[in-house]
């Protein structure tokens, strides 16, 4: 296939279409690198919580599970502060060095992680990955949308989250055969790589020409459209200036409406003006329409189960591994992932969304009540590496909890962003994209720091035959209890057969321990 080339002068020129996509997905290949760090962020507490649990006794920073709740959301918390300070540090730096200036507390964060000896080490490694997930969105968002053509910016568009899930892959793959402390010397090859390969690619030639920087927007334009010589692609470029000399112009014109006023007059005015476009229907409805399908995609579950993926595995007895349980999640994320992205062209997001709604409904309904059939009791937090006992195993929940993986990734987790571009109209579009990419992440906080809590609220135990010393020990937080119904007469024989083999003190047992209990 071959095209023309766009230059007035020279249309006899042909150029092929690959020739001219090629530097259009190499730049946003590049970019992905980026991505790809941020995804290996978010995969890292996985493998990082059930090491810091105490399972391992060489291990120098032990902590309790309430810090543990905070390693699987700090990160979260973090990363609407970058998403605030992400466009300002943009315009006046450009994308590709604000993209190259996000790679400092990436490195600096996988370091931090490798030499910590105390828990705030870890912690304020974990607030750097999500500061620095937030810078990234303006310069990449607006990167990709400045440098591709609209012929393929959807589809290059849709590697960005494919780009992300790769990374948590990535962590999951490291995390299985190496200590946490070498997978974050490892990762710190990532952002030095994006930096470096940054250098490789062209800045965006709508912010060289904002800055009067006309000649290397010229080269630039020319690079990304197959890198071509400055005068084959003059049209399109005197097109770029037209367009933005007429924002200029637009701009120039409203500020000569007010002239006259004070200048506090006419910062009030506008500032009145931008916040009375965020209190009409144009925005709050998108919005709470954003907010809500944020909100399905990490309280359905799948949020929490990325997080704590070891522990989960390992609670509901999975047949192989627990930790190469996690990699097979991960292959089943980014498969949900590719999926999206091909048939969302075809089938359209609100088909897509209830496919994924249903399924991943379906599959933790399933996963839920075989946990409820083994009477699973609780989380497990600490636990060995490769410790792998061979009673009562079963692929059943492992088979499903892999499918809530799939399902989940091939529709409510991937397709919110993609309303973001759309649901907004342009003069609100870049701020209100930026509040509702902190939403998901404050959802993402939310879902994994009360997770912990849910269980011990959720956790409903059998009190049908067990004796008021069982159950108060239970809510006071000693022994648990099970779900079972303990029937009198069974009771009766097993406390006489134990009676007899000398294993239960009748001064503590049933009505008997209440009673001698209740003598103190």
């Amino acid at each position: 296939m071959v095209v023309k080339s766009n230059s007035p002068g020279d249309f006899d020129k042909r150029i092929s279409g690959l020739r001219r996509s090629l530097p259009q997905i190499i730049a946003v290949t590049v970019k992905n690198i980026l991505l790809l760090a941020y995804g290996m962020t978010i995969g890292f507490p996985t493998i990082l919580i059930p090491s810091l649990s105490g399972g391992n006794p060489h291990e120098k920073i032990v902590l309790e599970p309430e810090a543990i709740s905070w390693i699987g959301s700090a990160n979260y918390l973090s990363v609407p502060l970058g998403c605030l300070l992400s466009g300002a540090i943009t315009q006046p730096i450009g994308r590709r060095r604000a993209m190259q200036l996000v790679t400092t507390p990436f490195l600096a964060s996988w370091l931090l992680y490798h030499f910590s000896t105390e828990a705030w080490q870890v912690f304020l490694a974990l607030c750097l990955t999500g500061f620095a997930g937030g810078l990234l969105e303006a310069p990449t968002l607006t990167y990709l949308a400045e440098v591709t053509t609209p012929n393929l910016r959807g589809v290059l568009a849709s590697t960005s989250t494919v780009s992300i899930i790769a990374g948590i892959l990535i962590e999951f793959m490291l995390g299985t055969f190496l200590h946490w402390r070498n997978v974050a010397l490892i990762s710190c090859s990532v952002p030095v790589l994006a930096c470096l390969l940054l250098f490789c690619v062209p800045e965006s030639p709508y912010w060289l020409i904002s800055k009067n920087r006309l000649e290397d927007a010229r080269k630039s334009t020319a690079w990304l459209r197959g890198w071509l010589e400055v005068e084959d692609v003059e049209k399109e470029f005197n097109e770029l200036v037209e367009q933005l000399k007429r924002t200029s112009r637009s701009q120039a014109a409203e500020e000569a409406s007010e002239e006259g006023q004070s200048t506090f007059n006419k910062k009030l005015k506008k500032s009145r003006q931008n916040l009375s476009m965020y209190t009409k229907k144009p925005f709050l409805w998108p919005f709470g329409l954003v907010s809500f399908v944020f909100a399905l995609g990490h309280f359905s579950g799948m949020t929490t189960l990325q997080t704590y993926a070891v522990n989960i595995f390992a609670t509901l007895k999975a047949p192989i591994d627990k930790y190469y349980a996690t990699i097979i999640l991960g292959i089943a994320e980014a498969l949900g992932c590719i999926l999206s992205s091909i048939l969302v062209h075809f089938v359209g997001k609100r088909k897509m969304n209830f496919f994924s709604l249903t399924g991943t409904a379906v599959c933790f309904f399933v996963v839920a009540t075989y946990a409820y059939l083994i009477d699973v009791k609780a989380l497990q937090i600490a636990s060995k590496h490769n410790e792998l006992d061979t009673e009562n195993r079963s692929w059943l929940p492992l088979t499903f909890l892999v499918g809530a993986a799939f399902f989940s990734h091939s529709g409510i987790r991937i397709l919110p962003w993609m309303l973001i571009g759309e649901v907004y109209y342009s003069k609100i579009r870049a701020t209100a994209s930026g509040f509702s990419g902190a939403m998901s992440y404050i959802f993402g906080f939310l879902s994994n720091k009360v997770f912990f809590s849910m269980i011990a609220s959720f956790t409903l135990p059998e009190t049908e035959g067990k004796t008021l010393f069982q159950i108060t020990e239970h809510f006071a937080g000693g022994p648990k209890l099970d779900n079972k119904v303990n029937n009198f007469v069974r009771m009766r024989k097993m406390k006489k057969k134990n009676l007899e083999n000398g294993r239960v003190n009748k001064a503590f047992d049933g009505e008997d321990g209440e009673q001698a209990n209740s003598k103190f």
